[in-house]
């Protein structure tokens, strides 16, 4: 049983934090789940926090970062919000994980049979989940290579997938657009930024190479 996480979090780079998020995500994949003292790592951490990497994902039950990517306590530093749009509240909150408190990679995570997703490409607009629905709708417009006698709604189960991923990229590209700061830090290589979509049926996280930024990826 780990006492505490052995990571040097000050010189640690973008690339080696997303490897440690990527060998806890096969960890996770294989059912090998790392095992802590956690009344060690409480006492620890409760004057401070120092999280590695910083997740803008979905508020759906299924995708708790710590446990995908089998990481503990003061490890992340988690933004959820239906549909993982960067709202300014959101984008805020990742620029103080990262200016505050370290965070060296910034994952745009989305994930499969996304009910936010569903309801963008079905265009629903009732209630507060429709502003979250203006945030997505990008994504569904972007989407060109399915035509509209092939269904572009939430009963085609490609269109949505199509969708997920290109609201990744979008919410990628919202974030450097509307935060100098961010945009700042990837330009002075002091933080990457990283897209992907986590698979509920396999556990996989398929990262975006094309649209991520991050040191020698």
């Amino acid at each position: 049983m780990k006492e505490s996480p052995k990571i040097n979090r000050v010189n640690i780079t973008p690339k080696e934090t997303l490897n440690i998020l990527i060998e806890g995500n096969q960890r996770f994949i294989d059912n090998a789940k790392s095992q802590y003292n956690m009344k060690s790592i409480r006492e620890e951490l409760k004057d401070k926090q120092q999280p590695i990497a910083s997740i803008l994902g979905c508020s759906d039950s299924r995708t708790s970062a710590e446990l995908i990517f089998d990481q503990n306590l003061g490890d992340l530093f988690s933004v959820r919000l239906a549909g993982n749009v960067a709202s300014k509240e959101a984008i805020g909150s990742l620029e103080f994980s990262c200016t505050q408190l370290g965070s060296k990679v910034i994952v745009v995570m989305g994930h499969s049979n996304c009910g936010a997703i569903k309801a963008a490409c079905d265009a629903y607009e009732g209630g507060n989940i429709g502003e979250i629905i203006k945030l997505i709708k990008p994504a569904v417009e972007s989407e060109k290579s399915i035509n509209n006698k092939d269904h572009r709604d939430s009963q085609n189960e490609l269109f949505v997938e199509k969708v997920c991923f290109l609201n990744v990229q979008r919410q990628i590209e919202v974030i450097l657009k509307h935060s100098p700061i961010i945009n700042q830090m990837v330009k002075d290589k002091k933080i990457g930024i990283v897209g992907g979509v986590y698979s509920l049926s396999s556990g996989l996280f398929e990262i975006d190479k094309e649209n991520s930024i991050l040191l020698e990826l």
